[in-house]
């Protein structure tokens, strides 16, 4: 570990940790506006033959879980829209541990039995034990989605689960339990929620809690729908409504007020599925960014004072550059390219293609196209996604989880007709992508039902693993296998009082290049993801004038993060003995 000691600009210190390491690559992967981009259409790259980079992680590690829809689809809507996880530090042990959500409780009367949700304890070394019964959250509502956060500011992270029915808030008692108190914090609301997040709205330090509605729903409510090779499910807009998202205000002591609708928000809303909370117009306030499924999108500016006002047609990315309102499921804010402003991607069903939203300033322009991203998602039905540099070299790589919701046949040898190939592009110069999938060792042994994918560094080695969530199968965790050579650099931000600093923002020199990073643990499709911040440094030996901007506004900066810098006494390293940190009061 090095100990750095920094000053900000104000007396309020802050600390971070980073972590870097070395590693060699085994393989070289190879409009929120209202204009849109005119562009040739776009070719199909080549992409060599490469030595697979990651792993299927097997049953022996003690990791073992499969989701389940009963014995018999329904064609109930719910069915298509559960499949979520978190990777979080229950222990504080300083590896993730892993909480699935299971599709449990009664949906039609006949799943008393149903199997409950699943926290997984990380021993280190890939190494899993199922502890939920001695933990105490084995919910068997049916469950959509998870999210966590330190709610209290107790040092412990505390886990939220959104479920067709009542939602759960697990306070962390830091022992290895946890205490439900969803019925007496405020979050006591029925419903069929979805993708949830957490982040600090009004400056408090304590994190407020956005919890996406899919559609208003009850079995009594359910509908017969098909297609000409038999029963199928709905579309969401067959339903009466939408159902409204909610925002809960955090008022400290694990009691939340559900503020919606004084906060402007049920003016307008959608099938609400996905949600990111970043700042996209850089004035300093964090927005909330709704995808919706088959409705227009929001972006919820925040105006202040926990106040919040629809700027997504205004600002264009309501909808895509042929004004059609998209099938939105999961989406992240990510500087793609590198320009110092959040750009969107979002997921969609099969026949339109994913969506990436660069951001000029507060003004969006649908680029799929000119990504290369268009023609190549076109074909299937995204769920979970996420950016992130698997092969460290410098530039963000995506994964996107398929799924179908509609089936294009009925395979008479048993095949689950919903199944899809999960797709992975490699990341190059001026925000462009190539399609690597299936030569990246992540093809499906045997193709899947993908929903939720998290995102993490499950045996602290210093790249970034994927925990696959796959409706009605069992969960897979892909361990990435990059061996020593390219340089990489993992941050841990955390506040002056040692937690997590959700939000904070990193600007640094990589050779010649300036690159913009967010720490956040929300983005993909109703998962929390590793909240430590990987940056592959590719051919580069160090990391230069890394600038972190936290989330009350002030600044730090360091001139060097260089791997090779023996002069700072080393005190802490993690199972590899790689890890490093840096500190700042």
């Amino acid at each position: 570990m090095i100990q750095i000691m920094m000053r900000n600009t104000p007396k309020k210190m802050k600390r971070i940790r980073v972590w870097v390491t070395t590693f060699m690559i085994i393989a070289t992967l190879t409009s929120c506006s209202g204009k849109n981009e005119v562009s040739k259409p776009e070719k199909t790259p080549q992409v060599p033959q490469n030595t697979p980079v990651f792993r299927l992680l097997e049953k022996e590690s003690g990791f073992d879980f499969t989701h389940s829809l009963g014995t018999t689809r329904k064609f109930w809507i719910p069915e298509t829209v559960t499949g979520g996880a978190a990777l979080f530090d229950y222990d504080n042990d300083g590896d993730l541990d892993i909480y699935c959500v299971q599709a449990g409780g009664d949906l039609g009367g006949d799943r008393s039995d149903a199997p409950g949700n699943r926290l997984f304890r990380n021993d280190g070394q890939l190494k899993f034990t199922d502890v939920t019964a001695t933990a105490g959250v084995g919910d068997q509502e049916f469950g959509l989605a998870a999210t966590c956060a330190d709610i209290d500011r107790d040092g412990n992270v505390d886990l939220f689960v959104s479920n067709r029915g009542s939602d759960k808030l697990f306070l962390n008692q830091g022992d290895g339990t946890f205490k439900e108190i969803g019925a007496t914090s405020g979050m006591d609301k029925t419903g069929l929620s979805a993708s949830a997040a957490f982040r600090d709205l009004d400056g408090d330090r304590l994190p407020e809690l956005f919890v996406t509605q899919y559609v208003l729903w009850s079995k009594d409510k359910e509908l017969n729908c098909g297609t000409g090779i038999g029963k199928d499910y709905c579309s969401p807009n067959n339903y009466s409504a939408p159902a409204p998202d909610r925002l809960y205000k955090n008022l400290g002591s694990g009691k939340f007020e559900d503020i919606s609708e004084k906060a402007g928000l049920r003016t307008v809303y959608g099938n609400g599925l996905g949600v990111v909370l970043g700042d996209l117009d850089n004035d300093g306030r964090v927005d909330i960014y709704v995808a919706n499924d088959g409705s227009p999108n929001q972006w919820w500016k925040n105006e202040g004072q926990l106040s919040f006002k629809d700027h997504a047609v205004s600002a264009g990315c309501a909808v895509n550059m042929n004004g059609v309102a998209e099938a939105g499921m999961g989406v992240q804010a990510s500087d793609v390219d590198d320009d110092g402003d959040l750009d969107l991607f979002m997921t969609h069903i099969r026949n339109e293609t994913n969506t990436w939203y660069r951001n000029d300033g507060g003004i969006f322009t649908d680029a799929t196209i000119v990504s290369g991203m268009a023609r190549t998602s076109r074909d299937f039905t995204g769920f979970g996604m996420g950016y992130f540099d698997f092969d460290s070299d410098g530039f963000l790589d995506l994964y996107v989880a398929n799924g179908k919701v509609l089936r294009q046949s009925n395979p008479t040898d048993g095949t689950d007709p919903y199944v899809e190939s999960n797709q992975l592009f490699r990341g190059s110069p001026g925000a462009k992508f190539s399609e690597v999938f299936p030569r990246a060792g992540i093809d499906n042994l045997s193709a899947m039902t993908s929903r939720g994918v998290a995102f993490g560094d499950l045996d602290n080695d210093g790249d970034v693993d994927l925990l696959v969530m796959n409706s009605n199968g069992p969960a897979r965790i892909f361990v990435n296998e990059s061996t020593p050579q390219a340089h990489s650099v993992t941050l841990e931000l955390l506040d002056s009082e040692g937690i997590f600093a959700e939000g904070s923002r990193i600007k640094a020199k990589l050779g010649d290049r300036t690159i913009w990073r967010m720490a956040t643990r929300n983005y993909s499709y109703c998962v929390a993801n590793d909240h430590r911040l990987h940056i592959g440094l590719g051919k580069n030996a160090r990391l230069e004038d890394l600038e972190i901007f936290w989330p009350d506004g002030t600044s730090s900066s360091f001139p060097v993060i260089d791997p090779a810098d023996k002069t700072a006494p080393s005190t802490v390293k993690n199972l590899s003995g790689k890890l490093h940190v840096i500190r700042q009061p």
